[in-house]
């Protein structure tokens, strides 16, 4: 049994001397994900990165130890590492090293490609989303044998793809079949943290559909002055079009097919979390002073964010900015819609579902077109068997103090479905380092270093047990 107390004083070394050296260096490679760089094959950022964080993963001293960059004809480079180990057990780490755009609004003395740490964080585009998750594995893998424990057989699939929603991986996968065997556990580094006072575990992600709502009844734009009230504004009709799937003075989807029931089981585990977390759930949200939340039940909260259908207006098409309107009937409306879905909500149905009611017998007899642009299913966990966990709430307790927690996550990661509908019989295990404050996507997005410390400490006891 490795000794708790020298596993997470090996580990700290560990990221002190190697990982947040490695992970610096990677957050200043600007290699966004092919979705907000086309040029990406070109421009050699990426394969940039790729080189970058293997030589890293070379430096290190585990036996059994082989890795390959793979690089299939069109699609983005695929990190691939398998350790041997000494049980028949398997265990496949997953994470990627793509990034989303720099964006603004960074605080000053912080940017997207300077990596900086300040009180606890370090500050970066990839520092949490996704880079931590290929150096916190290999860093967890590395201290068991260090400690004298025993691996089980581990393979890390890092690929680049992941922000454009895994477009590559399936190629991977299909390649890598006679490898990838059948793994038992899969462990995931690219989910949430409810706070950073245990371990957490996501049991369910929301599915998805966007799409484009295009309203027109006129050729050309009319001067208000002789078109109002004789022509219906197209932006009316649009608020008609989407009073038919939501309504506005509750925000409660108005469709069936988009409702499931939802287990007791993960209405329980709401609650749980709104005990655990209280206010916390608000603070994560920017609001205005003076902004309420929708409802005052904190469980109810969750379960809206997790499992209930809730429509989003993302984007527009046709208004000018607020300095350039005139005195105009204006020829078209369009509006980005994006309508989350329950996690066990069939979103092909949805789509179709969406469409038909969007554009079925149009008011004034308006031109409207619904196009899907994305559709994505959910994803809800099976049951834990006893082994993990097990090992779950005994890693949280020695590493954080308290025991494991389970959240659902009210947005989507794509490659989950992909993983569990290849390995049907893994255990699927959804963790990861992006806690309150990380603000992946946005400015001076950061890692938690405490944190992430600890939840290496968490997957290292994993890998020891799972044997």
């Amino acid at each position: 049994m490795i000794d708790p107390a020298a596993l997470r004083e090996q580990i700290e070394a560990s990221w002190r001397e190697t990982v947040l050296p490695g992970l610096r260096d990677f957050i200043r490679i600007p290699n966004l994900s092919p979705a907000f760089d086309p040029e990406w094959a070109d421009n050699g950022l990426m394969e940039q990165a790729v080189e970058q964080v293997a030589d890293w993963c070379r430096q290190r001293s585990i036996e059994g130890l082989s890795l390959e960059v793979l690089r299939l004809e069109g699609r983005t480079p695929l990190l691939w590492m398998e350790i041997e180990g000494e049980s028949d057990h398997c265990v496949l780490f997953y994470g990627h090293l793509d990034k989303q755009p720099p964006g603004e609004g960074w605080s000053a003395g912080k940017g997207p490609y300077e990596p900086v740490e300040e009180e606890g964080r370090l500050y970066g585009r990839g520092s949490v989303d996704d880079g931590y998750a290929v150096f916190t594995a290999l860093a967890a893998a590395e201290a068991v044998q260090r400690q004298g424990g025993a691996l089980p057989r581990c393979l890390f699939l890092i690929e680049c793809s992941e922000e454009s929603s895994s477009p590559d991986l399936e190629a991977y996968l299909r390649f890598l079949e006679g490898r990838l065997g059948k793994p038992d556990w899969v462990i995931c580094l690219d989910s949430l943290m409810g706070d950073y006072q245990r371990l957490w575990c996501t049991t369910s992600l929301r599915g998805g559909v966007t799409g484009d709502l295009s309203v027109s009844l006129l050729k050309q734009d009319c001067h208000s002055g002789l078109g109002s009230g004789v022509a219906a504004s197209s932006f009316r009709v649009a608020r008609m079009l989407l009073d038919r799937i939501e309504d506005s003075s509750s925000g409660n989807v108005l469709l069936p097919e988009l409702h499931v029931d939802i287990p007791s089981l993960r209405v329980e585990e709401a609650s749980q979390t709104a005990q655990l977390l209280g206010e916390a759930l608000l603070r994560a949200i920017p609001l205005r002073p003076g902004v309420l939340p929708v409802s005052a039940d904190a469980t109810e909260l969750m379960l809206n964010n997790t499992w209930r259908a809730q429509l989003s207006i993302t984007g527009q098409r046709g208004m000018p900015p607020l300095e350039r309107a005139g005195n105009m009937l204006r020829k078209e409306t369009a509006l980005k819609l994006s309508m989350r879905l329950p996690p066990t909500c069939d979103a092909v149905t949805a789509g179709k579902v969406l469409k038909r009611t969007l554009e079925s017998d149009p008011p004034y007899g308006a031109r409207v077109i619904f196009t899907i642009t994305n559709s994505g299913q959910g994803w809800q966990a099976p049951p834990l068997e006893a082994k993990l966990e097990r090992a779950l709430q005994e890693a949280s307790q020695r590493f954080f103090g308290e025991p494991a927690a389970f959240l659902g996550v009210g947005g989507g990661i794509p490659v989950i479905n992909m993983l569990a509908e290849r390995f049907p019989e893994a255990q699927m295990l959804v963790t990861g380092a992006l806690g309150p404050d990380s603000n992946a996507h946005g400015p001076d997005e950061s890692l938690h270093l405490e944190a992430a410390r600890r939840l290496t400490c968490c997957l290292a006891w994993l890998l020891d047990r799972s044997r």
